[in-house]
């Protein structure tokens, strides 16, 4: 066996045994979900409300992906041309390279981001045409920063003689770095008012997670989150879900999601899953980009981009399963915490009605779209919990953050 292999088989023991760490959780394994008829659960003009506008967003999807697909295959193929008019060295003709890409899509996508719009609007759900259109030019000014960034790194260790096509042993470790960086900085940014419950602290001492709750305002649906390392650890709440129809038994059971996540350290997990991917990716584009004379040199930046979309989207799938993961680990811990399977089970009702999330959607979009588990599967896991908890001694529920708890389906909760 020669030297480079048995580092290659060495490499990819250690890739196992990582990825086999982080994959665990403490959901029971032998935990069985119980099987349950959509129709049983959501009323039958809901249900057809949320499939069918979940099935015409699939397709917004699709042809997004599929445009996205085209223009940059395009770019791809024809972008080196635009390398012989610069003038701005390879480094700076790169990140030059690398904007008007991400501009061509940008302008390729627009016709299905007003569309989404209008259905949105249809649905009445909230849409501004203006976001879509005007507004998006921001979002794409931070993709052309991060983008430069990226490129800058790639290319300068790229042209580094002892590196070379080596680029993606230290870059990865870079990239790596970065992540932590800003999972560490955003929470300080983000603001928000403090969020007083009386639940808030029994919680945190279930959970043994004491970070601040805060509410984050401008948001037209429910949702809520968790992020930060360390001292910037947080949880935000989307004001729309501390108000009604949510309940206080409800954001009691988002609040104990949002801390199981820091509980069981999802985002240190989820950092490790990213330098996982991050060397076979970036080795993988190392490779590809060889034959254009490697990412040293500003004519291989369009097939790079190309190249990276198509493995990004054969990520995907794997991506998701890690973060449904997550999810349910997260809602196990509220359960857990809250022992209150009904207000998880009408919390996740809620969602196909307020945000039309398809309780059960098709396989493929189940493989590509979703990364927390499907509603139905949310909802079996509180049967599955109540099943585990119906055979042990019951706490008396506190009469503080009891409530009724509507009988409507929420927004989707991170």
């Amino acid at each position: 066996m020669t030297r480079s292999r048995a580092a290659l088989l060495a490499l990819a023991a250690v890739w196992a045994v990582a990825a086999w760490l982080l994959w665990r959780t403490s959901v029971p394994a032998a935990l069985h979900l119980p099987h349950l008829d959509e129709h049983s659960l959501f009323p039958p003009d809901v249900l057809h409300r949320a499939q069918h506008y979940s099935a015409v967003q699939r397709l917004f999807w699709l042809g997004t992906t599929i445009t996205q697909l085209v223009v940059l295959g395009l770019f791809a193929r024809y972008g080196v041309r635009w390398t012989r008019e610069s003038a701005a060295g390879p480094i700076g003709t790169g990140m030059l390279l690398g904007m008007i890409g991400f501009a061509l899509v940008w302008a390729a996508e627009l016709p299905f981001s007003v569309l989404e719009v209008w259905w949105r609007h249809r649905y009445g759900l909230s849409g501004s045409y203006v976001q879509a259109t005007v507004g998006n030019w921001f979002a794409l000014g931070a993709q052309f920063v991060v983008l430069c960034v990226a490129l800058a790194i790639v290319m300068g260790l790229a042209r580094v003689r002892w590196i070379g096509d080596r680029w993606w042993m230290p870059a990865a470790p870079v990239f790596v770095g970065l992540r932590i960086l800003l999972a560490f900085v955003s929470p300080w940014l983000l603001g928000g008012s403090s969020f007083h419950a009386p639940y808030v602290a029994r919680l945190q001492r279930i959970e043994r997670v004491h970070v601040p709750v805060r509410v984050l305002n401008g948001f037209a649906e429910p949702n809520a989150f968790a992020t930060g390392l360390g001292p910037s650890r947080r949880v935000f709440l989307w004001k729309p879900i501390v108000d009604p129809p949510f309940t206080p038994r409800m954001d009691r059971f988002v609040v104990g999601h949002e801390l199981g996540h820091l509980a069981h350290d999802h985002i240190w997990k989820s950092i490790g899953w990213y330098a996982l991917f991050a060397f076979p990716l970036a080795f993988v584009l190392a490779v590809a980009t060889r034959r254009r004379g490697g990412m040293g040199v500003p004519e291989a930046i369009p097939l790079a981009i190309f190249v990276y979309v198509v493995l990004l989207l054969v990520e995907l799938p794997l991506q998701n399963v890690v973060t449904r993961r997550l999810e349910a680990e997260a809602d196990w811990s509220a359960l857990r915490a809250t022992h209150d399977p009904v207000a998880g089970r009408q919390l996740f009702r809620l969602f196909a009605s307020e945000t039309l999330e398809d309780p059960s959607p098709p396989g493929w979009d189940y493989v590509f779209l979703q990364n927390h588990p499907t509603l139905m599967q949310r909802i079996e896991m509180t049967e599955a919990y109540a099943a585990t908890a119906s055979m042990r001694p019951r706490r008396p529920r506190s009469t503080a953050t009891a409530g009724p708890a509507a009988a409507r389906p929420v927004g989707r909760v991170g």
